[in-house]
């Protein structure tokens, strides 16, 4: 299934200045399953920027578990 690019510049947030989406969004862009894909990044941790991924820790973590970026700007 292909997302309009309508929708997923809707689910893009602006966080401190980066460009982030939740990886709930991110992985229903890509088909997969939520847990699929923080597996599957989690595994490739290598291939990924440094930056790509980052959990919220609590008082920031408002129900959402993890943030993905894409690149800034």
């Amino acid at each position: 299934m292909t997302l309009p690019a309508e929708r997923i510049e809707n689910r893009i947030l602006t966080i401190r200045g980066n460009r982030v989406m939740v990886d709930a969004d991110l992985a229903e862009v890509y088909g997969v399953p939520t847990k699929a894909l923080n597996q599957a990044v989690k595994r490739n941790a290598e291939r990924f920027p440094e930056d790509f991924a980052f959990r919220l820790t609590a008082p920031r973590n408002r129900n959402w578990s993890q943030i993905v970026t894409g690149s800034p700007g």
